[in-house]
């Protein structure tokens, strides 16, 4: 076994690997968030048609894909390996004794169960959307493109549905928490002096995200009819939010 094996397969390797590809994750969080706010846009979902066409037939992306593949496969492997030999060297029981609660914070010593809660989403979600417009077939709207938009609004009509993407955010929100910070620690680029400045740029990125990606399905599901169109029982500050940004 190569000294490169060896250290990628030890617990300060794997923790190594869990914060690159946590934190390239979240450049794809934050290009995925901006990205679905053409949602917002008051045009019958054009906007987001073009964008959505835009992702997936444009080379760069499709081959970039690939590599956000292998960000998550190898995050969340590394994860569960991890919270194995974690459960391992306690010897398959919860510490009894040392009253972690008290030297830690909720978000970290339940990272793997807000993990777990986010990988389901992922499976229904990647169904729900990725594989019906890459594999399905969609009406083109009339720019042509497939009309995403549409399946977007029919399942933001879904309440279970909603209620499983917001349970999520939820739990997103409250692993970037943690893990923000945490993997600019086990990267070694942590100092006195900009240490509080990760820490709560962490915790402002984790609540944009979390919020940003939620408002979606509950705008739609609350304010808007099954064509997307907002309703007039909408509350006056969220017509005057769209008024704005649109």
């Amino acid at each position: 076994m190569s000294w490169i094996t060896k250290t990628l397969t030890s617990s300060i390797g794997r923790k190594i690997l869990m914060s690159t590809t946590g934190l390239f994750l979240c450049t794809f969080l934050v290009v995925h968030l901006v990205g679905n706010l053409q949602l917002f846009r008051n045009d019958h979902g054009l906007a987001f048609n073009v964008y959505s066409h835009f992702m997936g037939t444009n080379p760069v992306i499709r081959t970039i894909e690939w590599g956000l593949v292998l960000g998550f496969g190898v995050h969340i492997y590394q994860a569960y390996v991890l919270a194995a030999k974690n459960k391992k060297a306690r010897g398959g029981q919860p510490y009894v004794s040392n009253h972690s609660e008290q030297n830690s914070e909720w978000t970290s010593r339940n990272m793997s169960i807000l993990g777990t809660v986010i990988l389901v989403f992922m499976i229904v979600h990647l169904y729900n959307f990725f594989w019906r417009a890459r594999f399905g077939k969609l009406v083109p709207d009339t720019n042509n493109n497939d009309d995403l938009y549409t399946l977007v609004v029919s399942s933001f009509h879904n309440v279970p549905y909603v209620l499983l993407y917001v349970a999520a955010q939820v739990a997103l929100g409250y692993h970037l928490w943690h893990g923000f910070r945490s993997g600019f620690q086990t990267l070694g680029l942590n100092h006195r002096k900009y240490m509080g400045l990760i820490k709560y740029t962490g915790y402002a990125f984790s609540v944009a995200v979390a919020a940003g990606f939620a408002a979606m399905p509950l705008y739609f599901l609350l304010f808007t009819n099954e064509k997307g169109e907002i309703t007039s029982q909408a509350p006056a500050f969220v017509q005057s939010l769209l008024v704005a940004f649109n």
